[in-house]
């Protein structure tokens, strides 16, 4: 009853999305926003680096849209994001990965945390960048009923 959910099949359409969101959010209160992926339709609609500093420029544009949501309408942001490949991430790191979207994703965020799989069922939670919050990791267990 007090949930909305929308799927977006290009980066264009999940824009949009957020404009619609917002005329909702006028009308009746939210308190929070989840994007799943907020990425993977860039990752898709602009592929190569030729097309990257425009995929930069149009996911700034939606990281924008965000905040002003999240000011205007006083709710939280959640973003999902997936990670990608660390060619310079060093040889003494087992699983070198960082989160995709760069240095425009990574401002946009106040807080940034990195979920893993551990051992078994513990699932591994970091804190990769916080402005109050020293790095550390946390572990869980977690098991579906």
């Amino acid at each position: 009853d007090n949930i909305i959910y929308a799927r977006a099949y290009t980066y264009e359409h999940q824009y949009n999305l957020l404009l619609g969101l917002a005329a909702k959010m006028a009308e009746e209160p939210f308190r929070l926003l989840i994007v799943d992926s907020v990425i993977a339709l860039f990752r898709v609609d602009f592929s190569g680096r030729g097309e990257l500093a425009e995929r930069q420029q149009k996911l700034a544009q939606m990281l924008s849209r965000l905040t002003k949501i999240t000011e205007e309408f006083n709710v939280a942001v959640y973003i999902t994001n997936q990670v990608i490949a660390d060619p310079g991430g060093g040889m003494f790191i087992t699983d070198p990965k960082k989160p995709a979207g760069g240095h425009v994703l990574a401002h946009a965020a106040t807080i940034r945390l990195m979920l893993r799989k551990g051992k078994g069922e513990q699932r591994v939670c970091k804190i990769f960048d916080a402005p109050n919050l020293p790095e550390g990791e946390a572990i869980s267990f977690c098991s579906i009923l």
